[in-house]
């Protein structure tokens, strides 16, 4: 058995999914605020001095899954591990943010595409080396990742 607290919250202006970004690219400019639980806040140390943050999260308002879905970037279904679908056997999301400033137990990010309230699994340093394969496919999101940026999320994954 596998358990899992979160270390925080993530505290952003989406109320609601509906109308919301799918994704950080969809999410320019849009602030946001990781707040770790005060007792964790000393593994916060050096976090500013990183430009972006890989942050893990669960999507608490999804429940259950399929394993075929219609993702928000196609009208053609697809296998769930093939989408960033929230409605996933474990509804982990995953974001790269843009880390603005630490100030005590919040980090204050930009490019944030996560419902308010979402609970904060981990937060990782994202580096391009490590983070950045140097050849990649991506399958079906060839031709539909151009439109991430203007697709906002429906009510497909309630």
């Amino acid at each position: 058995m596998i358990q899992m607290n979160p270390i925080g919250t993530i505290h952003t202006p989406f109320k609601e999914t509906q109308g919301m970004p799918i994704q950080p690219a969809g999410a320019r400019g849009v602030e946001g605020a990781l707040e770790v639980l005060p007792e964790l806040a000393e593994g916060l140390k050096d976090v500013d001095g990183f430009s972006h943050v890989i942050i893990l999260y669960h999507f608490h308002q999804s429940n259950g899954y399929t394993l075929r879905v219609t993702p928000f970037l196609d009208k053609e279904e697809r296998g769930v591990f093939s989408t960033r679908a929230p409605k996933r056997p474990n509804p982990i999301g995953l974001s790269v943010v843009e880390v603005v400033k630490v100030e005590g137990n919040i980090v204050h990010v930009k490019n944030i595409d996560v419902l308010d309230g979402t609970p904060l699994l981990d937060i990782k340093p994202y580096v391009p080396k490590f983070d950045t394969p140097e050849f990649s496919r991506t399958g079906w999101l060839e031709e539909a990742q151009k439109n991430a940026r203007k697709t906002r999320a429906d009510e497909r994954f309630k």
